[in-house]
């Protein structure tokens, strides 16, 4: 059975709310999915998922300190994820607070280690961000976010 793994960041509880939506998405393709705070994930742990998503709060436009580790510490796994699918979302503070470039930052990561992303035309097409807590709209964004990256991942044949 396909697997996907979602790790995520957050303090205030938002981007945590964001996961659970995009948790919810994913499952409703039947594909198995954990989710994990990133305090809980370990990177040798990628390599047994067929899909693997990154939430992040934006601090200064980017990605907390605690993703980056995380992301960071990948690396031992270059190459090795090549051709797993991937996605992001991110939460901020205010318009223009930098959570595209915080999804860009993660979709960069997953596309250096050879990952297969989907973007998407309705929503964010990075990934969703949602303003501070999301609303019935943005979690929704994050479950069709789930369903995108379950549908791809049973498409490649995990």
């Amino acid at each position: 059975m396909p697997r996907v793994l979602i790790v995520y960041h957050s303090k205030t509880g938002n981007t945590e709310e964001m996961a659970k939506a995009v948790e919810k998405g994913v499952h409703s393709q039947g594909v198995e999915v954990v989710r994990k705070r990133v305090e809980e994930a370990h990177v040798d742990e990628l390599p047994a998922y067929d899909g693997i998503i990154i939430g992040s709060p934006t601090y200064f436009g980017n990605v907390t300190a605690e993703i980056k580790k995380f992301i960071d510490e990948s690396i031992k796994y270059y190459k090795k994820l090549k051709g797993k699918a991937g996605g992001a979302f991110s939460s901020c503070g205010i318009l223009g607070g930098g959570g595209e470039t915080t999804n860009l930052a993660i979709l960069k990561a997953l596309m250096i280690h050879g990952m297969i992303l989907q973007g998407t035309f309705d929503g964010g097409h990075y990934g969703p961000v949602s303003l501070q807590k999301p609303d019935a709209a943005k979690k929704a964004e994050c479950e069709e976010l789930g369903q995108r990256i379950a549908q791809l991942v049973k498409k490649m044949g995990a």
